[in-house]
């Protein structure tokens, strides 16, 4: 048997007649007289008043008709859609969802469907059906009650033009109205404007956009069932929505195949087929689409500063450079590690307390649990529930979906404290409490106690070659918070910052194997110009003079304070410039070692790029090309070559960086990453603030680069052992997983100016002895002395050199 939506299904000789040639016009006034003929007959039955009061009607009404002449060209409104790079749909604006779809597009099977509930005669009539407006006429006239249904085309008349009220006069405009689209438009033009036009419920409007909605599946692939599922909504979308009321929707799908059938559009078979298939509606659970929500809305805003308000009504396709596969991947991936950092945190307690009764028949519960849960949404997989049973040992609860579901063993761990009897009532797990669960990771699936995060998050990458955003999550959930973390929220980055104070250092005279005591410092009140400042190292540990390579590898805060004090923090300060950091936002002190100043995700991954490209300068951007309704390209971007590029800093400074970076990456505090993907080419660098408020990990391989932060909207402590190791590290080594999986190793190319001796990189002026060797051994020498002693000569030399360059 044929599929029921294809194009050569068995349809009768009448249905062919959708394809019509344009009619020549009747000339001068009678397209109108010949209309009203027969409608004036009809209205005469009613009687003398009848007749009257419609001819008054026509007078006042005919010189006040609309000019539809735009119609010929019709032009709806159509909202916004944004699409990743490889075509997904992330984000569509617009009061109005419509997929603008020819009549020559759309399948015989949704035609069919709607003509035979809405306007089965609709090829044979001249617009109006006269026994259906005698029936109008004289139920707005007070003789009977029924008013009888409009024709497809009086239907265009009422959506385009007027309004929904019931009133006399309003249906004469529309029986003015509806001859004067007969006359000017063809039958085909009629019906593609209703079936782009119609609203159909959920913001959809014209079955193009239902289809999608509904079944997330384009109007071409739809079945027969399907067809007439869609067909029965423009009589009452609300009242027939399949998602909200499915068994009034079943009802009128099965009343409209049974009118197929009659009609001949379908064969017997067909309907019997059409009215055992199960269908699959859409729902957010089986909803493919790209959680892309914080990069939908970026470029809704740049649209709009470009199109303002005809940014929602003109049809405009904005293509991004979104990767739509390792956008997912980072959106799971940032949820897991927020969630997971949840685990470890006290329970807060469920969020809400009803009453259930006990003596509550199932009916009553499920209505009662249906209300409370319609309150407090899922997020994403963090799904809301309601306890029926709790104790120590179980907690049984229930969903929407009337199911009970049982937790039990290590899924009860992160609510102990609220499963004590000692418990506070505010915290205390009990039935009637609302709380959070989710499927606990494992091919298992058990379920576990959670809760909603307090805690946030935000994850970029970008191609650093071309600055194109490949991917980005800007926090746990929009919906929840559309703060967009990557591009305004500005934190400290913490120990991620160090590595552009090292490379400031290269160019005055340090090099990888240059040795600085990592021993204690004080500043005095006088030397700070405010408070006395005593710099410590993150475990509180001192151990002596070390290489700038394992410094950065194990973010010695002693070292890198050691580094700023001798280049200078001014120094410092005009060179982070380069990488794209605000000077304003990192004060020349020598806090700005430690990375005090501000930084948003975004700006950190970019000057991240500089290292991973050799030392170019790239400026992120999100939007390729913007086109119109019918494809036809407004807007285009063309992505940077290397020679478009300015150079921030030297190729020999960033290989340099790549190899200390890369050491921080294979052995140092983010060993982590190398060991688990396998793979020599990872730099990245860890980053921890004062009192662990922001947790970071930046890192790249030569063609992507990625950060990723985790902590508090108001600043506080994450947790005295939480760090960017622990806490970010691991979002970016899931996301580079499968972001790298099929990308071949790269291999570093040696630049001009840079040699190697005895296994470590030099420039090749300092490779002689002639950079600074130490720094800070004065210190080490006192502590073997058992006092304190000046700097040597030539550690005076070399650092007072360092400001001669």
């Amino acid at each position: 048997m044929p599929s029921a939506s294809s194009s050569d299904q068995a349809t009768p000789d009448k249905s062919k007649s959708k394809k019509t040639a344009p009619r020549k016009p009747a000339s001068g006034m009678r397209w109108l007289v010949r209309g009203l003929a027969g409608l004036v007959a009809l209205i005469a039955a009613a009687g003398v008043a009848g007749v009257i009061a419609v001819a008054l009607g026509l007078a006042v009404a005919y010189p006040n008709l609309p000019d539809i002449s735009e119609l010929a060209d019709y032009r709806p409104k159509l909202p916004l859609r944004v699409y990743s790079a490889d075509g997904m749909l992330i984000g569509e604006y617009g009061q109005e969802r419509r997929n603008l779809t020819p009549i020559d597009d759309i399948p015989p099977v949704m035609t069919n469907a709607v003509l035979a509930i809405e306007d089965s005669r609709f090829f044979q009539h001249n617009g109006v059906d006269y026994r259906g407006m005698l029936r109008a006429v004289l139920a707005n006239l007070g003789r009977i009650k029924s008013q009888g249904a409009s024709t497809i085309t009086m239907q265009v008349a009422r959506n385009v033009y007027l309004s929904t009220e019931k009133t006399f006069t309003r249906k004469i405009y529309e029986i003015l109205l509806t001859f004067k689209l007969e006359h000017l438009l063809t039958k085909n033009q009629i019906l593609e404007i209703y079936m782009n036009q119609i609203y159909l419920g959920n913001r959809a409007y014209g079955f193009a956009a239902a289809s999608e909605i509904y079944f997330g599946k384009p109007l071409q692939s739809i079945s027969v069932a399907e067809a007439a599922m869609l067909a029965g909504l423009p009589k009452a979308p609300s009242s027939y929505n399949p998602v909200k009321n499915p068994k009034r929707a079943r009802i009128r799908q099965l009343y409209i195949i049974e009118r197929m059938q009659e009609n001949g559009y379908i064969t017997a078979e067909q309907a019997q087929e059409a009215r055992t298939e199960p269908l699959k509606l859409r729902s957010p659970s089986n909803d493919a689409r790209t959680h892309a929500e914080y990069v939908a809305e970026m470029a809704r805003q740049l649209v709009y500063a470009q199109y303002g308000e005809e940014t929602y009504t003109r049809g405009l396709n904005v293509y991004t450079t979104l990767d739509a596969g390792q956008q997912e991947v980072a959106y799971e991936a940032l949820r897991r590690g927020i969630m997971n950092y949840e685990y470890r945190q006290r329970y807060r307690g469920p969020e809400q307390f009803i009453d259930l009764p006990a003596g509550a028949s199932a009916e009553e519960l499920d209505a009662l649990i249906d209300d409370v849960l319609a309150n407090h949404p899922d997020n994403g997989d963090v799904l809301a529930a309601v306890v029926l049973e709790a104790s120590p040992r179980k907690i049984v609860a229930m969903r929407g979906d009337g199911e009970p579901l049982e937790i039990t063993g290590a899924g009860l761990k992160p609510a102990e404290s609220g499963l004590s009897d000692k418990a506070a009532p505010n915290i205390r797990v009990r039935r009637g409490a609302v709380i959070r669960i989710l499927k606990a990771p494992g091919p298992k699936g058990a379920w576990q106690i959670t809760q909603l995060p307090e805690v946030e998050g935000a994850f970029v990458a970008i191609d650093p070659r071309t600055g194109a955003i490949q991917a980005l999550v800007g926090g746990f959930d929009f919906n929840k918070n559309k703060f967009n973390h990557v591009t305004q929220a500005w934190r400290q980055p913490g120990s991620a910052f160090k590595p552009f104070i090292y490379s400031a250092a290269l160019e005055k005279g340090f090099t990888p194997a240059t040795v600085v005591n990592d021993a204690p410092l004080f500043f005095s009140a006088g030397a700070t110009g405010s408070q006395p400042w005593e710099p410590k190292n993150y475990d509180g540990k001192y151990d002596g003079p070390m290489t700038l390579r394992t410094a950065l590898a194990r973010s010695k805060n002693v070292v890198s304070v050691r580094v700023l004090q001798a280049i200078g923090p001014k120094t410092a300060q005009d060179w982070v410039t380069r990488f794209g950091f605000d000077a304003d936002k990192h004060p020349a002190y020598l806090p700005m070692a430690l990375g005090a100043g501000s930084v948003t995700p975004l700006q950190l991954v970019t000057g991240f790029a500089v290292f991973a490209n050799g030392g170019l300068r790239v400026n992120p951007y999100l939007i390729t090309r913007v086109t119109d309704h019918k494809g036809e390209v407004l807007s285009h971007f063309q992505p940077p070559t290397p020679a478009d590029l300015p150079r921030a800093i030297d190729a020999r400074n960033a290989f340099v960086m790549d190899s200390l970076l890369q050491e921080v990456a294979r052995s140092g505090t983010a060993a982590r990453a190398q060991a688990t993907l396998k793979r020599p080419d990872l730099y990245g660098k860890t980053g921890t603030t004062n009192d662990a408020m922001d947790a970071w990990f930046a890192g790249f391989q030569p063609t992507l680069a990625a950060v990723t932060w985790i902590g508090y909207d108001t600043p506080r402590n994450l947790g005295r052992r939480e760090t960017g190791g622990g806490l970010s590290l691991p979002v970016w080594i899931d996301f580079m997983r499968y972001a790298l999986k099929d990308v071949p190793v790269t291999e570093p190319v040696v630049p001009a100016g840079v040699v190697n001796v005895s296994g470590e990189w030099y420039y090749d002026e300092y490779a002689r002895n002639t950079g600074v060797a130490s720094l800070g051994m004065e210190d080490a020498m006192a502590a073997s002395d058992g006092g304190t002693s000046a700097p040597s000569d030539s550690e005076r030399s070399q650092i007072l050199d360092l400001f001669k360059r």
